[in-house]
């Protein structure tokens, strides 16, 4: 059997609730790539950034290192800028730990922006699939009532052969959003988990400079 050919028969078997799902199956999808790709260049750009940051930080060069993050469009580079904007006006560490949380929290929702859509998208795929399954029954009934009684049993089971199509189109489509959704949760997790991580090492070494400095 043909796979092009059995595929676009079992689709027009399925009912029109096929083309919504198909639909979501796609936009999901475009999505998916769209964060993956977003994330995949923001841990890329925000590592590259920290190896050339650290050792303007490390030798109390602020300004260079405002310098630099005002250039770069990476998100740790932002963060870092609100710590750095505070360093000179900052009495304590809270007040740089407070910038950065700012920073932090701005950039947050732009990280997990759309990736909630794939999961909602699974759940409408399954209940469509559903309902074009159930509706495919509806009529499979229908149908078999008004039919021959040599003709029911081989009528009926065509019928909900044909209306099981929707679920299995459904379910198949609902799968691999969900897994998206996982993958591209825990990969956004980790990514606010390492800004957090960087802003808590940026703190400590500007306070471990502040307290050489001051010792002497």
């Amino acid at each position: 059997m043909d796979f092009l050919p059995w595929s676009i028969k079992f689709f027009q078997e399925g009912g029109l609730v096929m083309y919504p799902i198909m639909l979501i199956l796609a936009i999901g999808i475009g999505i998916a790539i769209e964060r993956y790709v977003l994330l995949s260049l923001s841990k890329r750009n925000n590592t590259k950034m920290w190896d050339q940051l650290m050792p303007l930080v490390k030798n109390g060069d602020y300004q260079q290192a405002m310098t630099l993050s005002n250039r770069s469009k990476s998100d740790i580079s932002k963060v870092l800028m609100y710590g750095l904007s505070r360093i000179k006006g900052a009495r304590r560490r809270e007040d740089i730990e407070t910038a950065m949380e700012e920073g932090l929290m701005e950039i947050t929702p732009r990280l997990e922006k759309r990736t909630h859509y794939l999961s909602m998208f699974a759940n409408i795929a399954t209940l469509l699939g559903l309902l074009g399954t159930v509706s495919g029954l509806i009529q499979a009934f229908t149908a078999v009532a008004q039919a021959n009684p040599s003709e029911k049993a081989e009528l009926l089971s065509a019928s909900i052969s044909i209306a099981m199509n929707a679920t299995a189109f459904g379910l198949t489509t609902a799968i691999p959003l969900l897994l998206a959704y996982t993958i591209l949760q825990t990969k956004t997790t980790e990514l606010v988990d390492s800004l957090e991580m960087a802003s808590v090492k940026f703190i400590n070494m500007i306070m471990e400079r502040a307290t050489v400095g001051g010792s002497h």
